[in-house]
């Protein structure tokens, strides 16, 4: 498998998984309906771990440009493959919302809030304010990134050997995307990936779903830009600190 193809399929199943639990939680007549916040986290948590032990034998498993961006800014990933691994995940992303919609296109047929339809695709503020919704994306994606170094030893780059993100190795990044989740969550809904949030937001301006309102661009800069300042900050700090 290509660096490319493991981080897009990665990619694919990471949202499918994570956007997949939010439609069982938020969609009407699921058999996860109201399922609540401790279960959209720990799906997430768990989506990152299938991702990264899928795609981590081939690329590293980034599945994040905003961990590519993190990892070039530190010295440990070449500049010249940062467009690569993003488009990739990018189309990653519009697979796996595609198979969310395919998935529950019952649910969202009889599903009359837009605001849970928007929210299965991608996240939304709890509370609008976008100097503090920013901040909380940065914190977040930092958070994301500078551990990450740490358990990764930043050897995560281009490889099609194993550097220890293999199902075992996995397991630390599924728990800091679920404590991220679990502590800082509640503000923003934690996109702290880009491709997470720009591109199922994309397929959902796309789809033809029932009862769909606004796919709510004047906040979408907000999950892509922060996650990427807040990488770039953690980046950066490790850098200056190995």
């Amino acid at each position: 498998m290509t660096p490319f193809l493991a981080e897009l399929i990665g990619t694919a199943l990471l949202i499918l998984l994570g956007d997949g639990v939010v439609a069982n939680v938020l969609l009407t007549d699921t058999k996860g309906n109201n399922g609540g916040w401790i279960v959209i986290t720990t799906a997430w948590g768990l989506a990152v771990f299938v991702g990264v032990t899928v795609a981590g034998p081939y690329s590293g498993a980034h599945l994040n440009p905003a961990v590519t961006l993190g990892l070039a800014i530190a010295g440990k990933f070449a500049w010249a493959d940062v467009p690569v691994y993003i488009l990739a995940q990018m189309l990653g992303a519009f697979i796996g919302a595609f198979l969310v919609w395919a998935m529950y296109y019952n649910h969202f047929q009889r599903t009359n809030d837009p605001g849970s339809v928007l929210a299965v695709f991608c996240t939304g503020p709890a509370l609008r304010n976008y100097a503090s919704n920013i901040i909380s994306e940065i914190i977040g994606a930092f958070v994301l990134v500078f551990v990450v170094f740490y358990i990764t030893k930043g050897e995560i780059v281009a490889t099609k050997a194993p550097i220890g993100l293999g199902s075992v190795g996995a397991l630390p990044v599924a728990f800091l995307v679920w404590v991220i989740g679990l502590s800082l969550g509640g503000t923003t809904g934690y996109a702290i990936n880009p491709a997470r949030d720009l591109g199922p937001r994309i397929m959902h301006a796309i789809l033809p779903i029932k009862s769909k309102g606004t796919s709510d661009w004047t906040y979408a800069w907000i999950p892509v830009a922060g996650p990427l300042l807040g990488a770039a900050l953690a980046g950066f700090l490790y850098l200056h600190l190995k």
